[in-house]
């Protein structure tokens, strides 16, 4: 597949969002190009990402499973399966894809796009899987592991330190405003961006009118969690 002068450009983009650049960019494309997309376009079975998100499952287990090994050295073989299984399934790998903003980036089928693909979990998941097989292919085992722990190493630690890999950061934020205040905490929608298909939103969390936190995501409820981890980080709660 030939790539556009626009694609290029966001297939650029995308490699300062991940913090991995590619030798080979069409690789990159292939990761983010759903199979609705490729049967659209009369494309080759080998120009999806399926085969990629098949390798990138593999390869994400055993970064995680050697991760955990090296972390938890008096953890047994039961203990640490489990905790691999809460980092690596179909929500949190869905959670991986937003944080970078996988799903602007997706080649879709115009039925896929038109009933929220972008957003879907299971898409945004075989995505990562397939982007984390791309970047294997390209840049080795280690090239993936750097990847894979520089962006989400801290956010590991601290849900396996809660035993959740889904925080509920507005929780967290009442309970540490509590310690030492009664203000309450207010959510504001700063502004809504893009169709009703595809919107953002980005909200503000405040606190006796000031802006401690911000956050964006597809949801509104998803923004006010983005905010309040934030805040969190602001007050030096994020990974206690």
């Amino acid at each position: 597949m030939k790539l556009s002068p626009k694609r290029r450009k966001m297939l650029v983009e995308i490699q300062s969002d991940i913090d991995y650049s590619f030798d080979d960019l069409k690789l990159l494309n292939t990761s983010l190009t759903h199979s609705s997309y490729a049967n659209e376009n009369r494309m080759k079975n080998y120009e999806n990402n399926e085969r990629l998100e098949f390798l990138g499952d593999v390869v994400v287990n055993l970064i995680v499973s050697q991760y955990l090994y090296t972390s938890f050295a008096e953890l047994p073989e039961g203990e640490l399966t489990k905790k691999r299984a809460t980092i690596v399934c179909e929500s949190s790998l869905a959670f991986a894809a937003r944080k970078i903003n996988l799903g602007d980036y997706l080649l879709l089928g115009k039925g896929e796009e038109v009933t929220g693909g972008r957003n879907r979990d299971s898409i945004l998941a075989d995505a990562f899987e397939a982007l984390v097989g791309a970047i294997y292919i390209d840049g080795g085992l280690e090239g993936t592991r750097q990847f894979l722990l520089g962006m989400f190493e801290q956010e590991v630690i601290y849900a396996l330190s809660k035993g959740n890999l889904f925080i509920d950061y507005k929780t967290e934020l009442q309970e540490v405003v509590q310690k030492n205040t009664r203000a309450k905490i207010e959510y504001i929608v700063e502004k809504e961006v893009g169709p009703d298909h595809n919107k953002k939103f980005y909200m503000n969390a405040i606190i006796e009118n000031k802006i401690i936190g911000k956050g964006m995501g597809r949801n509104k409820k998803e923004a006010e969690q983005m905010a309040a981890k934030e805040a969190l980080y602001h007050m030096g709660e994020k990974y206690e």
